[in-house]
């Protein structure tokens, strides 16, 4: 790529514009137009949900209205996220003719620069395909991408530092357990650079460092640029559409079963009718595998201790139902464990409902 690339650096702009600006200069795109990035802060925290998201089925709507925060739908996919200044959000907006065809080279092709940019920084980063950048097996960003008009978009962002806290408190989940798990999970798979660099890098020095690693992996002149009074017309017209009820409130929109902390962790919860009581699960889930469980429920189980050693034995374990019911199983003739009305087969259901939700008629 030999065209010069353009790039609007926006730090400290509202919410509402953090993620409307990229899709003005999108839909605005003509053939004339630079491919173009945008670096861009948000000057207050806000909740962001995909595109295909149902916002009162994936967001506490009590908690983010009892804090003063603002909820925005992009046209981007992908999950609720609490987002602060504590992320420099990257927007790449090209022309199609310019990225990859394929989306696994296209998220490559993003991703690159930015892994650059953080090995530069002295932080071992690297691509977990098919859209994550991961350190040490903690993710430090995702990516997202979508067609707006004739420009092909793609975002992410480089993390000085992420609220794990609040990002577990602004998503709508069935009991407070699944949430403490949802944040113990944040803590244990996600970095940021302040926490790999012992404190945050100087953020006009990382701006001209990413600059440079996109002009180099791209073979491409990055100048600084002004966005056009078109775009600001058409940024002006999403600001209204965003904000709309129409816009924030449609129905029919896919829920996402579980909580993804990155690529191979997801935080799964269900529950599950025996004959001697309900059973409930959460569980992380990392790579096809049960990474940690914790059993709860109304049911009788002796002896005592029984419940936390059916835990301990079958973390680590493939999420299959023969695996599952076999070392469960194990559990019961090495401990002797009685629990009238509940049998081994239904704890693997119970377990199964929770890593392969069972779908509606």
């Amino acid at each position: 790529m030999s065209k010069k690339i353009r790039l609007l650096y926006m730090e400290g702009v509202s919410p509402l514009r953090s993620q409307t600006v990229y899709h003005a200069v999108a839909y605005a795109m003509k053939e004339d137009t630079p491919n173009t990035i945008i670096m861009v802060s948000p000057n207050a925290p806000y909740v962001c949900i995909g595109y295909h998201q149902d916002m009162q089925k994936e967001v506490d709507m009590e908690y983010v209205q009892a804090n003063g925060l603002t909820v925005l739908r992009r046209e981007v996919g992908g999950g609720a996220v609490f987002l602060d200044n504590g992320q420099l959000f990257t927007q790449w907006i090209f022309h199609k003719s310019d990225l990859p065809s394929s989306l696994e080279e296209r998220f490559k092709f993003y991703i690159d620069p930015l892994i650059a940019t953080y090995q530069a920084l002295g932080i071992n980063a690297n691509h977990r395909p098919i859209n994550d950048v991961h350190v040490n097996g903690k993710k430090i960003g995702g990516t997202g991408a979508a067609q707006m008009g004739i420009a092909e978009v793609v975002v992410g962002s480089l993390m000085y530092t992420f609220d794990k806290k609040t990002m577990s408190k602004v998503l709508k989940v069935p009991s407070e357990k699944m949430r403490d798990k949802i944040f113990e999970s944040l803590e244990a798979y996600m970095t940021t650079m302040t926490e790999e660099l012992g404190a945050s890098p100087d953020r006009t020095m990382v701006k001209d460092l990413y600059m440079k690693k996109v002009s180099e992996a791209l073979g491409a002149e990055v100048y600084e640029g002004e966005w056009t009074a078109d775009e600001e017309a058409m940024a002006q017209e999403i600001d209204a559409r965003f904000m709309s009820d129409e816009w924030l409130y449609q129905k029919g929109r896919l829920q996402q079963q579980g909580v993804k902390i990155h690529q191979d962790v997801h935080v799964v919860e269900a529950a599950f009718k025996s004959q001697g009581g309900l059973i409930r699960i959460i569980a992380r889930l990392r790579e096809g595998r049960i990474d940690d469980v914790a059993i709860s429920g109304d049911f009788t189980l002796l002896p005592s201790f029984a419940l936390g050693a059916l835990e301990q034995s079958i973390r680590g374990l493939s999420a299959t139902p023969e695996t599952l019911k076999s070392k469960i199983e194990e559990a019961y003739y090495r401990l002797s464990i009685q629990s009238p009305g509940v049998s081994p087969a239904d704890f693997t259901t119970a377990i199964m409902n929770a890593v392969n939700p069972p779908q509606p008629a």
